[in-house]
């Protein structure tokens, strides 16, 4: 595998980020927590071309704006709807091994 660029970089560290806070919030709410960032990354990364790197640092911005506001002790919930909770499903029952994961 090719070294990551600057900006995969980047957008790996934010996505880390996301889920060491999602693993800090309530037990009971950690698994909603870490379904909202999976889904929110992965259908925000498949709306942008991966040479677009305009929406890919505005996506950037947008996403560390909105992860000082979730990292609060003041936010303890987050909306997981229903079509989040399916999409994790289908991600969690694919086998590790499956190309499109």
């Amino acid at each position: 595998m090719p070294p990551m660029s600057g900006l995969q970089r980047e957008v790996s560290a934010l996505y880390r980020r996301a889920l060491r806070m999602a693993a800090r919030k309530d037990p009971a709410k950690r698994a909603d927590w870490s379904t909202f960032v999976r889904y929110t990354f992965r259908t925000r990364a498949e709306s942008v071309g991966p040479r677009d790197v305009g929406a890919i640092e505005y996506l950037m911005r947008q996403g560390r704006k909105q992860l000082e506001l979730y990292e609060e002790e003041s936010v303890r919930n987050c909306s997981v709807t229903s079509e989040m909770r399916a999409w994790d499903d289908a991600q969690r029952r694919r086998s590790p091994k499956d190309p499109q994961r």
